[in-house]
């Protein structure tokens, strides 16, 4: 039951388990991402429950937000030490030309593993999948009306 002053949104929240701001300086380089908020365990105004965060994990992210577009990302180290585990989903990524694809695709896939390599595709001039060093699942297309 929404109405047209529905306010909600969904918003990706990714936690990377150790590697947070490796990823976020990663997808700054790769995408152009602008970092918009980041704050470390240390930095919290609440100290967070005895054993919920790994020891070390002082210096880690808490919490960011950086921006790739019009579209924010969350993401955190989260309380864990494991392996992150990003199964299940990707991200989509929309560029306006086959230049960018190129571009964007080659630069998240450098340490990362090739899923289906861009191609001309019914739907799309340029689409292919990967996942990032980081285990992001990613695919990557041109819309076609926004060919160049």
């Amino acid at each position: 039951m929404s109405t047209s002053k529905d306010n909600r949104a969904i918003q990706s929240y990714l936690f990377f388990n150790g590697s947070c701001e490796q990823a976020i300086e990663f997808y700054r380089k790769a995408l152009g991402a602008e970092v918009e908020m980041m704050m470390r365990f240390k930095e919290s105004p609440e100290p967070p429950p005895p054993g919920t965060v790994p020891a070390g994990f002082e210096n880690k992210i808490m919490h960011a937000s950086f921006r790739v577009g019009q579209t924010t990302v969350l993401a955190s180290d989260g309380c864990s030490a494991d392996k992150a585990d990003f199964e299940g989903f990707s991200l989509s990524l929309s560029v306006p030309n086959e230049a960018e694809a190129d571009r964007v695709f080659n630069a998240l896939a450098n340490g990362g593993q090739v899923k289906m390599p861009l191609t001309k595709t019914f739907f799309s001039p340029r689409f292919g999948m990967l996942q990032d060093r980081f285990g992001i699942g990613w695919m990557i297309s041109v819309a076609p009306s926004q060919q160049a």
